[in-house]
């Protein structure tokens, strides 16, 4: 029987890493690990994955985590909207794509 993840956490939602402390926007959600073949490590593979935005002083990276490596940071506010337009673009329907990514 196929066990169904859902996601905790949505697409804008600001998370922290539990391990390595940063905090950052979720971009993208995969329901399983979709990364090289063997590079989990210790995480389990069938539960949630994020791409996470995460911003520094020389721009902006992207991490790839665990659902169980991050939690909720309700203490953050979300992007301002001058942020916003910074790092995304936004099409009619409201979507948000990376700004050197393009929406179809």
């Amino acid at each position: 029987m196929t066990q169904v993840h859902t996601a905790r956490f949505g697409l804008g939602q600001i998370v922290r890493h539990r391990d390595h402390a940063f905090h950052g926007l979720v971009m993208d959600v995969d329901a399983r690990y979709a990364g090289p073949a063997a590079e989990t490590g210790v995480v389990a593979s069938d539960q949630p994955f994020y791409r996470i935005l995460v911003a520094d002083t020389e721009g902006g990276v992207i991490a790839y985590a665990a659902e169980e490596a991050l939690e909720a940071t309700p203490e953050i506010e979300p992007l301002s909207p001058e942020d916003e337009r910074e790092w995304f673009t936004v099409d009619a329907q409201g979507r948000h794509a990376p700004r050197s990514q393009r929406l179809q």
